[in-house]
Protein backbone atom coordinates (compact mmCIF):
# COMPACT_ATOMS: atom_id res chain seq x y z
CA UNK A 1 0.00 0.00 0.00
CA UNK A 2 0.91 3.82 -0.83
CA UNK A 3 1.91 5.23 2.16
CA UNK A 4 2.61 9.34 1.56
CA UNK A 5 3.34 11.84 4.65
CA UNK A 6 2.62 15.69 4.78
CA UNK A 7 3.35 18.31 6.71
CA UNK A 8 0.43 21.39 5.71
CA UNK A 9 -0.90 23.81 7.66
CA UNK A 10 -4.46 23.45 5.33
CA UNK A 11 -6.05 20.88 3.69
CA UNK A 12 -8.31 21.85 0.39
CA UNK A 13 -10.33 19.32 -0.73
CA UNK A 14 -12.03 18.22 -4.26
CA UNK A 15 -15.58 16.45 -4.10
CA UNK A 16 -17.00 14.38 -6.55
CA UNK A 17 -14.44 11.93 -7.40
CA UNK A 18 -12.14 12.51 -4.46
CA UNK A 19 -14.10 12.27 -1.60
CA UNK A 20 -17.37 11.31 -2.91
CA UNK A 21 -18.41 9.03 -5.73
CA UNK A 22 -18.78 11.16 -9.35
CA UNK A 23 -21.37 8.42 -10.47
CA UNK A 24 -23.44 9.21 -7.22
CA UNK A 25 -23.52 12.88 -8.46
CA UNK A 26 -24.05 12.40 -12.35
CA UNK A 27 -26.52 9.01 -11.47
CA UNK A 28 -28.45 11.01 -8.67
CA UNK A 29 -27.79 14.44 -8.20
CA UNK A 30 -27.94 15.46 -11.95
CA UNK A 31 -30.23 12.92 -12.68
CA UNK A 32 -32.72 14.98 -10.24
CA UNK A 33 -31.73 18.48 -11.50
CA UNK A 34 -32.54 17.12 -15.20
CA UNK A 35 -36.13 16.06 -14.12
CA UNK A 36 -36.63 19.03 -11.99
CA UNK A 37 -35.22 22.31 -13.97
CA UNK A 38 -37.96 23.23 -16.77
CA UNK A 39 -40.80 23.19 -13.89
CA UNK A 40 -38.41 24.46 -11.61
CA UNK A 41 -37.94 27.95 -13.56
CA UNK A 42 -41.56 27.88 -14.58
CA UNK A 43 -42.55 27.83 -11.16
CA UNK A 44 -40.32 30.61 -10.25
CA UNK A 45 -39.91 33.01 -13.16
CA UNK A 46 -40.90 36.17 -11.30
CA UNK A 47 -37.99 35.25 -8.92
CA UNK A 48 -35.62 38.12 -9.21
CA UNK A 49 -33.12 35.17 -8.72
CA UNK A 50 -34.49 32.76 -11.32
CA UNK A 51 -34.70 35.69 -13.61
CA UNK A 52 -30.55 36.83 -13.00
CA UNK A 53 -29.93 32.87 -13.85
CA UNK A 54 -32.03 32.94 -17.02
CA UNK A 55 -30.02 36.38 -18.03
CA UNK A 56 -26.85 35.34 -17.10
CA UNK A 57 -27.29 32.37 -18.99
CA UNK A 58 -28.53 34.20 -22.21
CA UNK A 59 -25.38 36.91 -22.02
CA UNK A 60 -22.61 33.83 -21.17
CA UNK A 61 -23.77 31.75 -24.10
CA UNK A 62 -24.20 34.71 -26.38
CA UNK A 63 -27.15 33.17 -28.32
CA UNK A 64 -31.10 33.89 -28.28
CA UNK A 65 -31.70 29.68 -27.59
CA UNK A 66 -34.43 29.58 -24.91
CA UNK A 67 -32.15 30.01 -21.43
CA UNK A 68 -33.55 26.77 -19.64
CA UNK A 69 -32.37 24.01 -23.20
CA UNK A 70 -28.96 26.39 -22.75
CA UNK A 71 -28.87 25.40 -19.03
CA UNK A 72 -29.91 21.66 -19.53
CA UNK A 73 -27.23 21.60 -22.40
CA UNK A 74 -24.56 22.64 -20.49
CA UNK A 75 -25.53 20.04 -17.84
CA UNK A 76 -25.56 17.50 -20.45
CA UNK A 77 -21.85 18.51 -21.32
CA UNK A 78 -20.91 19.07 -17.61
CA UNK A 79 -19.90 22.86 -18.28
CA UNK A 80 -18.60 24.10 -15.52
CA UNK A 81 -20.79 27.53 -16.06
CA UNK A 82 -21.81 29.61 -12.82
CA UNK A 83 -25.22 30.36 -13.92
CA UNK A 84 -25.98 26.60 -14.11
CA UNK A 85 -24.11 25.77 -10.71
CA UNK A 86 -26.78 28.74 -8.80
CA UNK A 87 -29.72 27.11 -10.00
CA UNK A 88 -28.24 23.57 -9.18
CA UNK A 89 -27.98 24.80 -6.05
CA UNK A 90 -31.36 25.69 -5.53
CA UNK A 91 -32.89 23.02 -6.80
CA UNK A 92 -31.15 20.77 -5.18
CA UNK A 93 -31.88 22.35 -1.98
CA UNK A 94 -35.51 21.07 -2.55
CA UNK A 95 -34.48 17.66 -3.62
CA UNK A 96 -32.61 17.30 0.17
CA UNK A 97 -35.10 19.17 2.06
CA UNK A 98 -37.91 16.54 1.12
CA UNK A 99 -35.63 13.24 1.48
CA UNK A 100 -35.52 12.32 -2.03
CA UNK A 101 -31.67 11.54 -1.89
CA UNK A 102 -28.38 12.53 0.42
CA UNK A 103 -24.94 13.52 -0.27
CA UNK A 104 -22.33 10.51 -0.22
CA UNK A 105 -18.86 10.30 0.70
CA UNK A 106 -15.99 7.49 0.78
CA UNK A 107 -15.87 5.56 4.50
CA UNK A 108 -11.76 6.29 4.30
CA UNK A 109 -12.35 9.56 3.27
CA UNK A 110 -15.35 10.20 6.67
CA UNK A 111 -12.29 8.63 8.67
CA UNK A 112 -9.62 10.57 7.46
CA UNK A 113 -11.42 14.18 7.90
CA UNK A 114 -12.57 13.30 10.80
CA UNK A 115 -9.16 12.38 11.75
CA UNK A 116 -7.82 15.56 10.75
CA UNK A 117 -9.82 18.05 12.30
CA UNK A 118 -9.98 16.46 15.41
CA UNK A 119 -5.87 17.28 15.30
CA UNK A 120 -6.87 20.50 14.63
CA UNK A 121 -6.01 21.00 10.33
CA UNK A 122 -8.53 23.22 8.68
CA UNK A 123 -9.98 21.81 6.22
CA UNK A 124 -11.97 23.45 3.16
CA UNK A 125 -13.21 22.42 -0.11
CA UNK A 126 -13.37 23.69 -3.57
CA UNK A 127 -15.47 22.62 -5.71
CA UNK A 128 -17.13 23.74 -8.82
CA UNK A 129 -20.43 23.37 -7.13
CA UNK A 130 -22.13 26.59 -5.59
CA UNK A 131 -20.96 26.96 -1.77
CA UNK A 132 -24.73 26.34 -1.20
CA UNK A 133 -24.82 23.50 -2.79
CA UNK A 134 -21.70 22.21 -0.98
CA UNK A 135 -23.27 23.35 1.96
CA UNK A 136 -26.13 20.96 1.25
CA UNK A 137 -24.36 18.06 0.41
CA UNK A 138 -22.51 18.19 3.45
CA UNK A 139 -25.77 19.26 5.86
CA UNK A 140 -27.86 16.12 4.33
CA UNK A 141 -25.01 13.28 4.09
CA UNK A 142 -25.45 10.06 4.42
CA UNK A 143 -22.98 9.95 7.07
CA UNK A 144 -24.89 12.78 9.10
CA UNK A 145 -24.45 16.51 8.96
CA UNK A 146 -20.84 16.90 8.41
CA UNK A 147 -20.62 20.56 8.32
CA UNK A 148 -18.42 21.73 11.21
CA UNK A 149 -15.48 19.39 9.73
CA UNK A 150 -15.14 22.25 6.96
CA UNK A 151 -13.29 25.46 8.04
CA UNK A 152 -14.57 27.10 4.49
CA UNK A 153 -16.00 26.54 0.95
CA UNK A 154 -14.87 28.37 -2.25
CA UNK A 155 -16.64 27.81 -5.55
CA UNK A 156 -15.72 28.82 -9.10
CA UNK A 157 -16.99 32.61 -8.36
CA UNK A 158 -13.37 32.23 -6.64
CA UNK A 159 -12.22 31.22 -10.47
CA UNK A 160 -12.12 27.85 -12.67
CA UNK A 161 -10.92 24.90 -10.96
CA UNK A 162 -8.19 24.50 -13.69
CA UNK A 163 -6.96 28.26 -13.45
CA UNK A 164 -3.59 28.29 -11.82
CA UNK A 165 -4.79 31.95 -9.97
CA UNK A 166 -7.46 30.46 -8.40
CA UNK A 167 -5.63 28.98 -6.06
CA UNK A 168 -3.09 31.55 -5.70
CA UNK A 169 -6.45 33.63 -4.64
CA UNK A 170 -7.45 30.71 -1.95
CA UNK A 171 -4.23 30.73 -0.30
CA UNK A 172 -4.54 34.34 0.10
CA UNK A 173 -8.23 34.14 1.36
CA UNK A 174 -7.34 31.66 3.89
CA UNK A 175 -4.30 33.40 4.75
CA UNK A 176 -1.57 30.71 4.11
CA UNK A 177 1.12 30.46 1.88
CA UNK A 178 0.51 28.20 -1.29
CA UNK A 179 3.63 25.96 -0.19
CA UNK A 180 1.43 25.34 3.18
CA UNK A 181 -1.92 24.28 1.38
CA UNK A 182 -2.25 20.36 0.66
CA UNK A 183 -4.41 20.02 -2.38
CA UNK A 184 -5.97 16.63 -3.32
CA UNK A 185 -7.81 15.81 -6.80
CA UNK A 186 -9.31 13.15 -8.71
CA UNK A 187 -9.03 15.82 -11.81
CA UNK A 188 -5.26 15.85 -13.84
CA UNK A 189 -5.97 19.61 -15.03
CA UNK A 190 -6.89 20.78 -11.63
CA UNK A 191 -3.74 19.61 -10.37
CA UNK A 192 -1.57 20.68 -12.59
CA UNK A 193 -3.10 24.00 -11.86
CA UNK A 194 -2.80 23.97 -8.53
CA UNK A 195 0.83 22.84 -8.68
CA UNK A 196 2.16 26.32 -10.93
CA UNK A 197 0.49 28.16 -8.19
CA UNK A 198 3.19 26.19 -5.54
CA UNK A 199 0.48 24.06 -3.74
CA UNK A 200 1.38 20.51 -3.14
CA UNK A 201 -0.63 18.14 -3.86
CA UNK A 202 -2.01 14.56 -4.52
CA UNK A 203 -4.16 12.62 -7.22
CA UNK A 204 -6.34 10.82 -5.65
CA UNK A 205 -7.82 7.55 -7.83
CA UNK A 206 -11.67 6.61 -7.90
CA UNK A 207 -13.89 4.56 -9.67
CA UNK A 208 -12.46 4.65 -13.24
CA UNK A 209 -9.67 7.54 -12.76
CA UNK A 210 -6.52 7.09 -14.64
CA UNK A 211 -2.92 7.41 -12.73
CA UNK A 212 -1.11 10.38 -13.93
CA UNK A 213 3.09 9.46 -13.16
CA UNK A 214 3.21 13.21 -12.65
CA UNK A 215 1.38 13.43 -9.04
CA UNK A 216 1.67 11.36 -5.99
CA UNK A 217 -1.03 9.19 -5.87
CA UNK A 218 -3.66 7.24 -3.61
CA UNK A 219 -6.65 4.89 -4.11
CA UNK A 220 -7.27 5.51 0.18
CA UNK A 221 -7.41 8.40 1.92
CA UNK A 222 -5.86 5.52 4.25
CA UNK A 223 -2.62 5.75 2.52
CA UNK A 224 -2.01 9.49 3.85
CA UNK A 225 -0.31 10.77 7.32
CA UNK A 226 -0.62 14.31 8.32
CA UNK A 227 2.52 15.00 10.43
CA UNK A 228 2.91 17.82 12.57
CA UNK A 229 2.26 21.34 11.04
CA UNK A 230 5.28 23.29 11.03
CA UNK A 231 5.45 26.09 13.70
Amino acid sequence: MTHLTFTPDVVLLDIEGTISSQSHVTNVLYAYLRERLPAYVAEHRDDPVIQKILADTIALSGTDEDPVETLLGWLAEDKKAPPLKKIQGLIWEHGYAEGAFTGHIFDDALAALQRWHAAGVPLYIFSSGSIQSQVQFFQFNQAGDLRSLFNGHFDTDTGAKVETASYGKIAEAIGVAPERLLFFSDNPRELVAATAAKLPVVHVLREDTAPDARFPEIRSFDEVELGPRAN
